[in-house]
């Protein structure tokens, strides 16, 4: 019996272990992402790698440019070997070729008056991405 317990609890154990390595919750800060998420939604985060991420679905990354720690919610609008949506991204202009470079993505907030994104600060690197939302949980107001 004891040890039926203790496997079980092993068991238990290691698979929130593997969860807790897979799976993230991140709350929404601000309303860049309006009307998407608001301010105090929270996300089911399931890491991936960037060859793993679809023009389109939302990331979560590492703040880029800063030393305040903490984590952005954007779409990504191109991935790797997409074309450079120049037209969206202004900044993008100074970089050179018409393809997004490997290890590298273009982000947008769906509120772009209130988006500090790409637009800003261009490319977000393989590196800063803590993967894509899996599942939105609503803030009741």
């Amino acid at each position: 019996m004891i040890v039926v317990l203790a496997v079980s609890l092993a068991l238990a154990a290691a698979a929130l272990t593997w969860l807790r390595l897979r799976l993230v919750v991140v709350t929404v800060r601000g309303d860049s992402m309006v009307p998407t998420l608001r301010s105090g939604d929270q996300v089911l985060v399931r890491r991936k790698p960037l060859r793993a991420v679809a023009a389109g679905a939302l990331v979560v990354f590492a703040r880029p440019r800063t030393t305040e720690p903490g984590w952005m919610i954007k779409r990504a609008i191109a991935v790797p070997g997409d074309v450079i949506p120049r037209a969206r991204v202004a900044t993008l202009w100074s970089y050179p070729g018409n393809r997004v470079p490997a290890h590298h993505m273009v982000v947008l907030g769906d509120n772009r008056d209130e988006s500090y994104d790409s637009r800003h600060f261009g490319y977000v690197k393989e590196p800063a991405l803590l993967g894509v939302v899996h599942r939105i949980s609503r803030r009741v107001p």
